[in-house]
């Protein structure tokens, strides 16, 4: 079985470069991804995005500290919900929320998918739970009511292979990739924030800020394995390879 893929922009962020690449300096502006993947058991979703209340107010949103070290350009029609009606996608007919982790620029738009179960990596939960609203986490993200997966290791979605949760610990404790099989394009992975850029992979060149170093090197590796084997590597936050990326209703694979 294979799924279709799309791509969304939903908004940027401007940063600190060491964020990304350790030890570089100034600032880098940064594209928000969210992807759907139709397929023939259901709508899923992966990445949801910044949360809308971030559209008019986001230092108010998202506190002090997070609003010191993040530029927010985000306007209205670019949060997850708009963009899935742009292209005739009804948000209440996302089946499930596949999240990367629960950084807020991931999650932040699951409230928008009510009628959505959302999947994530049981330890990130825990680790989501533990710190409560810091360091990048914040409960109002992703405590939302809907009801919550949580799936340890590897998970098929739809029980055929064609779309795979894959454990890419490092960023945070808990984070995921997805694997997605398409009719089209062939393997995707699509990064979140276990690989920022292509240069990261390149140059095994690790972020600034991360929870497990060697972790993320391992997962660099098994990317690269990935890569030579065919699959297309989606790289989480990269500005010129987001450039080159196909927007819905254009399909990406």
């Amino acid at each position: 079985m294979t799924a279709q893929l799309y791509a969304f922009t939903c908004g940027y962020l401007t940063i600190p470069r060491f964020f990304m690449l350790d030890g570089e300096e100034g600032l880098i502006t940064v594209p928000v991804p969210s992807y759907l993947i139709v397929h023939e058991k259901g709508r899923a979703l992966f990445d949801s995005g910044l949360h809308d209340a971030t559209l008019s107010d986001p230092a108010a949103y998202v506190g002090e500290t997070l609003a010191k070290y993040h530029d927010f350009h985000f306007h209205p029609g670019e949060e997850i919900g708009a963009r899935l009606r742009s292209i005739g996608v009804d948000p209440e007919s996302i089946d499930v929320v596949i999240n990367s982790h629960l950084h807020f620029d991931h999650c932040g738009g699951n409230g928008q998918l009510r009628n959505a179960d959302i999947l994530i990596q049981a330890r990130e939960l825990a680790h989501a739970r533990h710190v409560e609203s810091s360091n990048g986490y914040l409960t109002s993200d992703w405590d939302t009511g809907q009801k919550l997966r949580a799936v340890d290791g590897e998970h098929d979605v739809f029980g055929d292979g064609s779309v795979v949760c894959l454990p890419t610990y490092g960023h945070t404790p808990g984070h995921q990739s997805l694997r997605v099989q398409t009719e089209i394009g062939g393997e995707f992975i699509l990064c979140g924030d276990a690989c920022y850029l292509k240069d990261s992979l390149e140059k095994m060149h690790t972020p600034g800020v991360i929870a497990d170093r060697e972790a993320a090197l391992a997962v660099f590796q098994r990317l690269r394995e990935m890569q030579a084997r065919g699959a297309r590597i989606m790289y989480g936050h990269d500005p010129e390879f987001w450039k080159t990326i196909p927007q819905a209703p254009v399909r990406l694979g």
